[in-house]
């Protein structure tokens, strides 16, 4: 997270209140307050064994289960269909090595080129599956809106199972069978299931159904479908879908296998190029070291290759294949900074201030990358602090935007909301809460953008477009401590909607100094409530700094928002803040 560069400048601080905990006094004080906090109020809401989750009784399970089995059993050719996210990536590893290791003979896997066909089971993409000759395709993180996609796949006497995540539209595919969470009549309690996720409890349903039909034997023994745990991990944090309990049941037992090596060689690879040790990995290096790398070959490229690495057994191969997707990540690291470069020269212009920002930010530009657009998208939104979308080409007629929401707007029901008062502007359009992808005429986005900025103000207050950070308090000296460093990190993993702990405070500037071009490195001391800076220093470190504004020589005090964090080196272990905000202080 960068420091502050927006219009407000330095976030407005909303302290969390903790509600009254019933938690048993082997739960630290410092976690009973926070865990309170986020709505966790026991010590059977914060526990993350297997057996927390739910039982696979999610609608259509049974459906898709008997149809994977009959499949199986009379060896038939199953055919993954897959997105070209992490999420995707993931979720398609899981169902072909899943599939593999329940029985099946014949399964393969497809992902669409986001540049060639787009999202989704489309009949661009069926009559590629086609050529396969599959007598099952079944969808991974997709599906769900697939409706033509279906169809033609119907036409060609290929059924189509769709397990998916993202939320309905008022119609659905016909389709042999639908899995997802989120359909009208599910009952199953866990709704924020990434693909990853819902893909693992098909195959928790299908290894019953086989073990009631007395598939197993000593020849073909029983699969452990915990082994899969790493990567459903990984997707589920990548996704940045909320972790309630099943997901945080998901990333922790996924976290316990990497940590002790029992984890797939491409998952080993991208963490020794993205310079992680495994032994100390957490939820937010699955999110900002492994899950990038793997994106990048979506966006700029084909997500296969990093399907491969995943996929593959052999060490060296991995390595050299996380190579390849590292290459790539610094490739649209770049291409990232001359797009925002670009939008920010256009923002300028504007002399954009609390009195005449948008309430919805639209951005367009025909050299823009298609597949970057989604990450311009969000860094915009956090510089602005309103909902953003940002468009490129995708042909000579048609403009292809990504959307990134603040909390308080739900992107696609503003986009489903906007379509309806608007028919015909919009031609397609999907996504969660806080991000979605649509496309329209290039001809319509004009009228595109008057009406989501209409919609945004409909819909928002105007103290949700006011930018605002949640703390958990101040820090006296004495908790700036390695003990509580170690505890926040074993008590994730933290994500989104069971957010790391952000604490707030001033600090005396010791030292500042940047490092790897972009990053502020210092030394503090902490102020006491008594307004003391005692002799206790404290490193820290602000990542992607303004460096028009730091290093700041007149600075001698500072306020941050900032998380509590161990750093190991040179196997010494010390305290580090991680610096999401910073002001300087003036008498």
């Amino acid at each position: 997270m960068s420091a502050p560069e927006s219009v407000t400048d330095f976030p407005k601080i909303i302290l969390r209140k903790s509600a009254a905990t019933a938690f048993s006094a082997a739960v630290p004080p410092l976690l009973q307050k926070l865990y309170g906090a986020r709505g966790v109020l026991s010590d059977s809401e914060i526990e993350t064994g297997l057996e927390q989750l739910p039982k696979p009784e999610m609608k259509g399970l049974a459906e898709a289960s008997r149809l994977l089995a009959d499949a199986i059993q009379t060896q038939k050719r199953l055919l993954i269909v897959g997105d070209f996210d992490c999420d995707g990536a993931t979720s398609t590893c899981v169902g072909l090595l899943g599939l593999r290791a329940l029985g099946a003979a014949y399964v393969d896997y497809l992902v669409p080129n986001r540049f060639e066909f787009g999202y989704g089971l489309t009949p661009e993409i069926v009559a590629v599956a086609a050529e396969r000759q599959p007598d099952l395709i079944v969808t991974v993180d997709n599906g769900i809106s697939s409706i033509e996609g279906v169809a033609a796949a119907a036409k060609l006497g290929i059924p189509v199972l769709v397990t998916d995540h993202h939320l309905p539209g008022d119609a659905l595919p016909d389709a042999a069978a639908i899995v997802n969470p989120n359909q009208h009549g599910c009952t199953f309690p866990a709704k924020s299931l990434a693909g990853v996720g819902v893909m693992f409890y098909v195959l928790l349903a299908l290894r019953t159904e086989l073990r009631a039909r007395a598939w197993f034997s000593d020849a073909r023994p029983e699969a452990n479908l915990a082994e899969l745990l790493d990567l459903v991990a990984l997707g589920t944090v990548a996704d940045v879908v909320p972790l309630e309990q099943t997901n945080r049941v998901l990333v922790t037992q996924g976290l316990r296998r990497i940590r002790a090596g029992r984890c797939r060689p491409g998952i080993k690879a991208l963490l020794r190029v993205a310079g992680k040790d495994a032994s100390r990995l957490v939820a937010a290096d699955m999110g900002f070291a492994i899950g990038p790398r793997l994106n990048a070959a979506g966006r700029l490229d084909d997500i296969s290759l990093g399907i491969r690495c995943l996929l593959t057994d052999d060490e060296d191969v991995a390595l050299n294949l996380a190579a390849e997707l590292d290459d790539l990540n610094r490739e649209r690291r770049a291409i990232e900074q001359s797009m925002k470069d670009d939008a920010m020269r256009v923002l300028s212009h504007l002399q954009l201030d609390a009195s005449n920002i948008p309430n919805g930010i639209c951005l367009y530009d025909p050299t823009w990358h298609q597949g970057v657009v989604g990450i311009l998208a969000s860094r915009i939104k956090d510089r602005y602090y309103r909902p953003v979308i940002a468009f490129a080409d995708a042909d000579d007629d048609e403009m292809k935007g990504s959307a990134r929401s603040i909390p308080g707007l739900h992107l696609r029901d503003a986009l489903d909301l906007l379509a309806k008062r608007h028919p015909g502007l919009l031609n397609k359009f999907g996504g969660h809460a806080m991000a979605a992808g649509l496309s329209l005429a290039k001809a319509d986005y004009l009228r595109f953008v008057d009406a989501f900025d209409a919609i945004v103000a409909e819909l928002t207050t105007e103290e949700q477009l006011t930018a605002a950070v949640h703390s958990d308090g101040e820090l006296q000296p004495e908790d700036f401590s390695i003990e509580h460093a170690e505890l926040l990190r074993s008590a994730g993993p933290w994500g989104q909607n069971f957010p790391e702990p952000k604490f707030h405070g001033c600090f005396r500037l010791v030292q500042q100094r940047i490092v790897g071009e972009r990053h502020l490195k210092m030394v503090l001391a902490p102020i006491s409530a008594a307004g003391d800076a005692g002799q206790h220093i404290i490193d820290a470190i602000a990542f992607n700094i303004d460096t028009a504004q730091w290093p700041n020589p007149q600075a001698e005090q500072v306020k941050l928002i900032y998380k509590l964090d161990s750093n190991l080196f040179r196997e010494r272990l010390s305290v580090q803040l991680l610096v999401d905000h910073i002001q300087a202080l003036t008498d």
